[in-house]
């Protein structure tokens, strides 16, 4: 069989997979960016990367997620090291970033980012804002160890820590809490389908239909934020009245939500009390 990338890429496409998943397998085999595939489809691959490339496609076609196999997901534009122990960086996160930084200035505020698995929110926002104070919680140490790792490979200032949401963050002590926690139900017939299989249940369902972890961080919010501090958090799509009605319940001010990329309500927010 030929290992030219032209026909490797028709050949692995006519047996099911997606074209963008067989150009992130083989730019990842390859060492090159994407481009390097369209400007060079004669090129062959080597013996090793013949055999790498396919074993990255039955992984793929057994449902294994991309980002687990090349080890790598990109997300606010930064390259994050992923691995089955943490969930894999989505783009409608990055609605989440987006709107903290748009209703926090640059500024010296103090962030956590909590269940901050490949440390992908807390990484983006320092990024945009190296003035911050940025920390991220998780209580996986292994996410943790691998969040360090992908700051360290950024070369960002952000410090990871093993903990369990706010329980040890001291009173009146963060400007901005943001969090991606687990929300889905454990009856959520879409744990069963998709990448989401091979992803951590850890770190995707919660009890009270989804809402057990949520409302552990918005009772603890209120007491580790700053008097005006803020906090953000990522939900499911049919959870935006449940989760105003938790901030509004426990004394935030501005409760809003903002919608994703798919104009689902995926990010609500509150404003603690300024005196």
């Amino acid at each position: 069989m030929s290992r030219a990338l032209g026909q490797l890429r028709r050949v692995a496409i006519e047996q099911g997979l997606d074209a963008l998943d067989v150009d992130v397998l083989l730019a990842t085999v390859l060492e090159k960016p994407r481009s390097f595939l369209y400007a060079w489809p004669e090129h062959e691959l080597s013996e090793a990367q013949h055999h790498r490339f396919q074993d990255g496609c039955q992984r793929r076609l057994s449902g294994e997620p991309v980002a687990y196999i090349v080890g790598e997901r990109e997300f606010w534009s930064l390259p994050l090291k992923t691995a089955p122990h943490t969930l894999i960086p989505r783009p409608d996160t990055e609605v989440l970033v987006e709107q903290v930084l748009a209703d926090a200035p640059d500024g010296e505020y103090r962030c956590v980012d909590l269940g901050t698995g490949t440390g992908a929110i807390a990484l983006a926002l320092k990024s945009e804002r190296p003035k911050w104070q940025v920390e991220g919680i998780d209580r996986v140490p292994e996410a943790v160890a691998l969040a360090t790792e992908n700051a360290q490979r950024l070369g960002l200032d952000v410090t990871f820590r093993v903990g369990n949401w706010c329980a040890d963050l001291a009173d009146d002590s963060i400007d901005i809490l943001v969090s991606n926690p687990p929300y889905i139900d454990a009856d959520d017939e879409h744990l069963s389908q998709g990448d989401v299989r091979f992803e951590p249940e850890s770190a995707l369902v919660a009890d009270q239909h989804g809402l057990a972890d949520i409302s552990i961080i918005v009772d603890q919010a209120q007491r580790c934020l700053r008097p005006g501090g803020g906090v953000f958090i990522e939900h499911g799509w049919q959870q935006g009245d449940a989760v105003r009605a938790l901030l509004q319940d426990a004394g935030f001010l501005r409760v809003d939500t903002r919608r994703d990329y798919g104009n689902q309500e995926r990010v609500t927010f509150g404003w603690k009390r300024s005196t």
